[in-house]
């Protein structure tokens, strides 16, 4: 990120000419910060990998995409030389995962190495907490089949989790944050602040790093809450929520999907578009799930597949006024977009709405009749309902990916990489079993159809298959990710973005709250 996006950012808030004086003239550290990586790529050194790792960890690699790079290239050219076999568990460890991360086709072959003749772990390495964090983040982004990660995984974290609890180690809450928020599943803007105490431990850099994530973190902040300012004075101009009083109506919660998914203070224009898709969703789904009667809401279905207004005359005037909104701001993204990036894709888009409204017509259909569907046919149609699809097909468009040399049917069902989030998302939807304080709806659930397939099957063991399926669909999701396909790298990172964030959007407490996405609300955008 350079200087003039950085001072361009900074007007747009609402910060005083000394606060923006303050922060620019704080942008020394970023120089020193550069250095030190450009001089740590000079040396080859363990130094580069540490200090790229705390980089991604505060969540202000952006100031530094050029020098990252540099570092991971070099890196995975010494890798494929074969410079780097001596190496110990910690950097091997973290030499893999940061190379993976980034995209790069790395084996996990590096790790036969730490095994004995027998096959298994050596015992010594059970001493190196360090190293064996380290595997434990390498792990997570294992893909299926990789036998040797899926190893490492199990022996890592059942050593750490002993280790946690030694009253004699120092590093007991940062093993136990590790464990809990490995890096590959965590998003950095949420557990920034954990991993800045856990770095007073470290020199390098260390009042650098500090001070320039505590600044990018108020810059951020600033942003974010103008762009929640203006957003609520769209959805207030909007007034859906006023005849739809039946339908959630939590702006603020919305916001922080686009807000994970794009973290990047300069995604300002992505962000404030996308959040209209993500608030759609909510309440075309609830005009299913709560108001709509069966016929009611085939013939809404109808006027979505055809887009024609009339089919919409002789209903509830809460479904005119929905139709109505979707319609219009089909149209406005259209225009945005095609503005921007110089294609209209909203014949795609329609049709994806299109898609949207028949799958949850379907669900209805179900709930009518009484027909409790299979877990195969209920997961094909619940990856659709997720909004999953739907929300990364206008990310796609918004980012400029269908302007790209390689261009995708975005709108296909079999993409890999979509369904997957997809699938993440709705398993942990159906396994919160809460639901939002304003929705009073009777869904069918995974849960459900599983329990009626596995006669005998108690809740807690549905949950247990359910939670493993999760993590099945994370292996594969981080195949999509390395994998050479059509999507950018930035497109690709948001898919793991939009999985990161699903946990914190469903794990609700026994108050029907969401004591760990509150928690960030509140301080991501200084909410009481």
């Amino acid at each position: 990120m350079s200087l003039d996006q950085i001072s361009t950012m900074l007007a747009a808030t609402n910060w005083s000419i000394a606060e923006k004086e303050k922060t620019i003239y704080e942008q020394s550290a970023i120089k020193k910060i550069s250095n030190a990586l450009m001089k740590s790529y000079s040396h080859q050194s363990l130094e580069g990998l540490t200090l790229v790792d705390a980089i991604q960890r505060l969540g202000i690699e952006y100031y530094f995409e050029g020098e990252i790079k540099a570092i991971l290239d070099q890196q995975y050219l010494k890798l494929h030389v074969g410079a780097e076999h001596s190496a110990a568990l910690n950097e091997t460890a973290l030499r893999f995962r940061l190379l993976r991360q980034e995209g790069y086709c790395v084996s996990a072959d590096m790790f036969v190495k730490f095994k004995n003749e027998n096959g298994t772990f050596r015992a010594e390495l059970s001493e190196d907490i360090q190293g064996l964090m380290s595997l434990f983040e390498a792990s997570e982004l294992r893909v299926e089949a990789e036998d040797i990660l899926a190893e490492a995984y199990e022996y890592s974290r059942q050593v750490l989790d002993v280790a946690k609890w030694n009253p004699h180690r120092s590093l007991g809450s940062v093993i136990g944050h590790t464990l809990k928020h490995p890096h590959h599943k965590s998003l950095a803007k949420f557990t920034a602040e954990n991993f800045l105490s856990d770095f007073y431990n470290r020199k390098s850099m260390k009042k650098e790093l500090t001070q320039l994530a505590e600044k990018d973190f108020n810059m951020s902040r600033a942003i974010y809450k103008e762009e929640l300012r203006q957003i609520l004075s769209w959805w207030e101009d909007l007034g859906l929520f006023k005849k739809m009083n039946f339908a959630r109506n939590r702006p603020v919660k919305w916001y922080m999907w686009p807000v994970a998914m794009l973290p990047d203070p300069s995604m300002s224009d992505v962000r404030t578009e996308i959040i209209k898709t993500v608030a759609l969703i909510y309440i075309i789904d609830d005009l299913f799930d709560i108001f709509g009667t069966l016929g009611d809401l085939t013939v809404f279905t109808e006027a979505v597949n055809r887009w024609e207004f009339n089919l919409v005359e002789k209903l509830p005037e809460c479904m005119r006024v929905c139709f109505k909104a979707l319609y219009d701001i089909t149209a406005e993204i259209g225009q945005h977009i095609s503005a921007k990036n110089g294609f209209n894709p909203t014949d795609t888009i329609r049709k994806m709405w299109a898609n949207l409204c028949n799958s949850y017509l379907v669900e209805a259909r179900w709930l009518n009749s009484g027909y409790m569907p299979s877990t195969e046919v209920y997961l094909k149609n619940g990856m659709v309902t997720s909004g999953v699809p739907i929300v990364l097909a206008h990310l796609y468009f918004l980012l400029g990916e269908d302007g790209a040399d390689c261009k995708v049917d975005i709108s296909n069902d079999s993409l890999s990489i979509v369904n997957n989030v997809a699938i993440i998302l709705r398993l942990w939807n159906d396994l919160g079993g809460a639901k939002d304080e304003n929705e009073d709806s009777n869904d069918w659930s995974f849960l459900d159809s599983y329990l009626k397939e596995h006669k005998g099957s108690s809740v807690d063991s549905a949950r247990e298959h359910v939670q493993q399926m999760i993590s099945d669909t994370w292996t594969r999701l981080n195949e999509d990710y390395i994998s050479p396909n059509p999507f950018s790298i930035p497109f690709k990172k948001i898919c793991l973005n939009l999985a990161r964030i699903v946990p914190l959007m469903y794990i609700y407490d026994d108050n029907h709250n969401l004591p760990m996405l509150e928690r960030h609300m509140k301080t991501l955008l200084s909410l009481d």
